[in-house]
């Protein structure tokens, strides 16, 4: 009876639901300078402005709570169940064949920035509570949806708002994939540099610059050489290109400086086999050209040494590991800028269970050491686990095989949600198994179907936690 009456609302409420998508996914919410009114920026607080409207709009009870974090809640009884969101997004990129802020639907996918990473979540789970509200469903607690602003960015939004409250007994955040992921990696996620004294003999590297978020895969990647010819370069930079599956083009300039560019194919940090590192391939392309000897140029050579093109694993930099629960460590080289007397680079490296201080941060600082090349020290955290035989997990599996007809299971993964650290927390949704919607890349999307699917699952979970026995 309750599962006909779920499915009635979504169906009546259909182009509501993907409009609310859409509006969500127009405003460009990538963070930006931070003001005493808005934390984030402008962007993500007009986001989460417009998440809070739309609740209002539904009948739910809101408040912003100084555009860190707003709260949408079903009723006001004690809450028994966070459901965790975010309204921030990454920059665009590049390569789209989309409006990146469009959300243009073309074959049964809504396409944008945040579709499913993680604005149509978002309005999947709102659309959730307010099912539960006009089908008035008997409640004995209440379901708060807690939509955060900079998870993209370190998640200084939750952090601050669970400073001053606690998080409801059980906890999912639909920023992941279906059916369960109860075990998310820990991270290595810190910087490197040296600094060099200058020297000018030639051929040397004026300039190198690549990447834009640490939690992305670097899709675009330049240099800057001095006193070498695009004859000399040519041949090699097809041959790499060749090898990466990157683009490599060079460009003449006054001073007998040719530049170098390089697209890849970005990607999300957690999975950086599925996109086309240019840092790495630009990296791999200068070791290999006739530069003067200089103590910055070994420099360049050891981070190519540490972080080959293509050494998702860490091999090369002594990490490779991995454990039955979590899965391998991964390793993303995310921002890259070299100058004849400085370099700096930045490492998203997602790490199992087994992970640890000494065996992945130690290690890379003596790896790097010897390039003259400093690590700095922190940044480590450890992988986040929830036993699978919990009566919260069951219940999440057991909806989402009553609206899929799939198996439900529990499974690992490298990216990290607002439930890392909250025990008892996992993701569940809204991405299902074997779908790659493309987030952190161009021409991010969703099923459409399947979002409907998810907000139905939950649904009936606010339903089976919340309501009357």
């Amino acid at each position: 009876m309750v599962k006909a009456q779920i499915e009635q609302y979504f169906e009546n409420n259909y182009d509501k639901f993907l409009s609310h998508i859409q509006k969500l996914i127009a405003v460009q919410s990538v963070k930006g300078e931070a003001t005493e009114q808005f934390p984030f920026g402008e962007g993500p607080a007009e986001a989460l402005q417009l998440t809070l409207k739309m609740a209002d709009e539904l009948g739910l009870l809101t408040t912003n709570h100084e555009n860190y974090v707003g709260t949408i809640n079903l009723n006001e009884l004690p809450s028994e169940l966070g459901i965790l969101v975010h309204v921030d997004v990454v920059g665009e990129g590049t390569n789209w064949t989309k409006q990146p802020f469009g959300g243009e639907i073309e074959e049964g996918k809504m396409y944008g920035r945040g579709a499913s990473d993680d604005k149509g979540p978002t309005i999947a789970s709102l659309f959730a509570l307010a099912a539960v509200k006009e089908l008035g469903i008997p409640l004995k607690s209440n379901a708060r949806l807690i939509v955060g602003t900079d998870e993209e960015s370190g998640c200084a939004d939750t952090k601050y708002y669970f400073q001053k409250e606690q998080p409801p007994t059980y906890v999912f955040s639909p920023d992941g994939e279906f059916p369960v992921i109860n075990t998310e990696k820990g991270g290595l996620r810190t910087s490197f540099s040296g600094n060099f004294s200058e020297e000018t003999q030639l051929p040397r590297i004026v300039s190198v610059e690549g990447g834009y978020r640490v939690n992305v895969v670097p899709p675009n990647a330049q240099a800057v050489v001095e006193g070498l010819t695009i004859e000399l370069i040519s041949p090699l930079a097809e041959q790499v290109s060749s090898e990466t599956g990157a683009s490599i083009t060079l460009v003449s300039h006054e001073g007998n400086l040719i530049q170098i560019n390089v697209e890849g194919k970005g990607a999300h940090a957690s999975l950086p086999h599925k996109g086309i590192n240019a840092v790495t391939t630009l990296l791999s392309l200068l070791v290999q050209l006739p530069f003067a000897d200089c103590a910055a140029f070994r420099a360049l050579k050891g981070v190519n040494d540490v972080f080959p093109h293509g050494d998702y694993y860490a091999e090369a930099a002594g990490l490779k590991m991995e454990d039955e629960k979590s899965g391998q460590l991964t390793m993303n080289f995310a921002i890259f800028k070299f100058a004849p007397t400085s370099l700096y680079g930045f490492i998203d490296s997602r790490v199992p269970i087994c992970a640890t201080e000494d065996n992945t941060m130690h290690v890379l600082a003596n790896s790097l050491q010897k390039y003259d090349v400093e690590l700095k020290l922190g940044g480590f955290s450890k992988a986040h686990h929830t036993p699978e035989d919990t009566d919260f997990v069951k219940t999440l599996l057991a909806n989402y095989e009553q609206y899929t007809g799939n198996e439900g299971y529990c499974q690992h993964v490298g990216g990290g949600t607002y439930v890392h650290g909250i025990p008892g927390g996992v993701a569940f949704g809204c991405t299902m198994p074997g779908v790659e919607t493309n987030i952190h890349g161009a021409d991010e999307y969703i099923i459409i179907e399947d979002i409907i699917t998810s907000a139905k699952i939950f649904t009936s979970v606010i339903i089976d936690i919340c309501g009357e026995k």
